[in-house]
């Protein structure tokens, strides 16, 4: 095996329609997409762009702080392009409301945008026949050798890659140093699961509390864990195969590590929700692994936490082996009609504004989240400056840990697979609690859900 933005007003669209988990906006766990959605509601905002040479460009997102983010870009865009200006007319939708009226937009040729932010557990939907978005592998080419592969790959089918990635979403792990001292736990000799297991069993006999969660409402570190071993929910021809026995295997352990009782259920059932943040911020756990994103929920839910978090690289099931150390977990890949008029322009603006050095330095400046061009990953200046929110809340050097593990970040299966959203929304909802909250049996449990969703797909 081989190897968002200008968020000032994150704090005030959090709470009231993240994608929290699968139970969220129709979305899977393992596909929130790591940025506020905003409260759903429809808006519209035109660029303001002077010249009679100005081709307009309509785009759709239902993550309202994009606008203001694409606005922005544009506006360079167009200071270092004088001849090729655009102006963008940007629309806000409900999740559901602006991904359905995409289908229908693309089925009946009619009334679609030229730019449109494509969830990524909506995606695969959009990848399936004959498909209505431009191949961007011309436009990515450029900043291909910079770009994290991985993140290309979840939007791409048959070689052609279809959407742009907001970022890395690298899985990391997240310790709460100040809490695990006192205990005697030294994050930085975790190497291992095993190690990872042993260290929460001597953290709750010291203290009585929890160490780390095992998820029921999504699948940040069982997705992890079962890409470290090769596994998937799907067999190499794309077919069901939710029960198979590296599926047991990952389950089985962290429902040995539940046994222990050093790890639980979080409130809310991961640890990116309204209910989780109050509990990891009074110290009722120590640890989450998480995508890097969640530095922002740190940075703006956790504010006691300040000075006590370090980052690392997560566990892995034996370091002889060749597996994964992390894998991307969530995102929105911002995609191009391909029978729009102006789709080779679109094309060509978007992924400046998407992949350009100058666009993911903002990534990291504002929301602190991690850039999928990792050009940026080793400019000190920016990564260490003293001035950054996030440098000033977390306790090591972020970057360190992602340079760290830049070579060896992966995905879990084909992401492009149909069958995707359908597998999340039975897992978050029903095989999980199954196994978690209810005790039923792995493999019993596991083995209904195949049958489920065997019966779904027939």
């Amino acid at each position: 095996m081989k190897k968002k933005f200008l968020a000032t007003v994150l704090s005030l669209t959090m709470a009231a329609s993240l994608l929290a988990g699968c139970g969220g906006s129709g979305s899977a766990g393992s596909t929130d997409t790591g940025e506020s959605t905003g409260p759903g509601s429809a808006g519209t905002t035109e660029m303001a762009v002077e010249g009679d040479d100005v081709t307009t460009l309509n785009v759709w997102t239902f993550i309202e702080l994009h606008q203001q983010f694409y606005t922005d870009m544009a506006e360079q865009w167009n200071e270092e392009h004088p001849d090729k200006k655009v102006k963008l007319v940007l629309s806000n939708m409900a999740y559901d409301d602006m991904h359905n009226k995409l289908s229908l937009a693309l089925e009946s040729g009619e009334g679609a945008p030229d730019i449109v932010d494509i969830e990524l557990g909506k995606f695969p939907s959009f990848l399936q026949g004959d498909i209505g978005l431009r191949d961007l592998s011309d436009v990515i080419a450029p900043y291909q050798d910079k770009i994290v592969q991985a993140r290309l790959d979840i939007y791409s089918k048959d070689g052609k890659y279809y959407g742009l990635p907001t970022h890395v979403g690298a899985t990391v792990a997240f310790y709460n140093t100040e809490l695990l001292e006192a205990a005697g736990v030294n994050y930085e000799d975790i190497k291992t699961w095993d190690d990872f297991k042993a260290a929460g069993v001597k953290y709750y006999e010291a203290t009585g509390k929890q160490f780390a969660t095992v998820e029921t409402t999504a699948q940040w570190m069982i997705n992890l864990m079962l890409a470290q071993k090769g596994g998937g929910y799907l067999d190499a021809n794309g077919d069901l195969d939710v029960n198979n026995d590296t599926m047991v295997e990952v389950l089985t352990y962290i429902k040995g590590m539940q046994d222990t009782g050093a790890f639980s259920v979080v409130p809310g059932g991961q640890p990116d929700n309204e209910e989780a943040y109050p509990a990891y911020n009074s110290g009722e756990y120590a640890v989450q692994i998480m995508p890097f994103w969640q530095t922002s929920r740190y940075v703006n839910y956790m504010t006691d936490l300040s000075g006590k978090v370090a980052i690392a690289p997560t566990p892995v099931w034996n370091t002889d082996d060749d597996e994964f150390a992390s894998i991307g977990g969530g995102g929105t890949g911002t995609a191009i009609v391909a029978s729009g008029e102006n789709a080779d322009l679109a094309a060509e603006v978007m992924a400046y504004i998407k992949l350009s050095a100058k666009a993911n330095e903002e990534v990291w400046n504002v929301l602190g989240f991690d850039p999928v061009n990792t050009e940026v990953w080793t400019d000190t200046a920016l990564t260490q400056n003293p001035d950054n929110q996030f440098v000033k809340y977390f306790n090591n050097y972020p970057f360190d840990t992602l340079n760290a593990i830049k070579e060896n970040i992966g995905t879990i299966g084909d992401m492009s697979n149909a069958k995707w959203p359908s597998i999340n929304n039975e897992f978050c909802n029903v095989t999980l609690n199954n196994i978690f909250e209810n005790g039923m049996d792995v493999k019993e449990a596991l083995d209904d859900s195949q049958a489920t969703l065997e019966n779904e797909f027939k």
